[in-house]
């Protein structure tokens, strides 16, 4: 994973199949994690919004997925500047989509699914990341 100078995104040279926005550093913290745990946070290229006017984030968020192709967006949260930014650039790219409240989960499964389409993985990591939020203990 690398960083750019102003520290706002975060990947390594290689196929980039989603990227991950959100606020702050959640997006390299993820990249982080997958990479840490499979070797394949390269397949995901981190946006934070740190910084950023909601125009810049989509700016930045449309030359990414000029230069990348990717069609999949993985957001933190199913509001705020990140995810609105990816819902006004999928009115002009119908063929993309977008998991909002992703978790580390999501994008494990996400970054190990066989070959099939980054679109239909991404529905299969959200079904996992869905699964994998649970409640143990605090008996009531």
């Amino acid at each position: 994973m690398t960083s750019s100078s102003d520290g706002n995104e975060h990947s390594a040279a290689g196929e980039v199949r989603a990227i991950v926005v959100g606020h702050g550093s959640y997006p390299e913290g993820m990249i982080d994690a997958v990479d840490r745990i499979t070797g394949r946070g390269h397949l995901l290229l981190g946006v934070s919004n740190r910084d950023l006017s909601a125009g810049e984030i989509e700016t930045r968020l449309r030359e990414c997925t000029a230069t990348t192709g990717v069609k999949v967006f993985f957001s933190d949260l199913p509001a705020g500047s990140a995810t609105l930014a990816v819902r006004r650039l999928l009115r002009d790219h119908t063929d993309c989509v977008l998991v909002t409240g992703a978790n580390l989960a999501a994008l494990l499964d996400f970054v190990f699914q066989p070959p099939m389409s980054a679109v239909d993985a991404a529905h299969h990591a959200a079904e996992k990341g869905r699964l994998a939020v649970l409640v143990n203990g605090g008996a009531s």
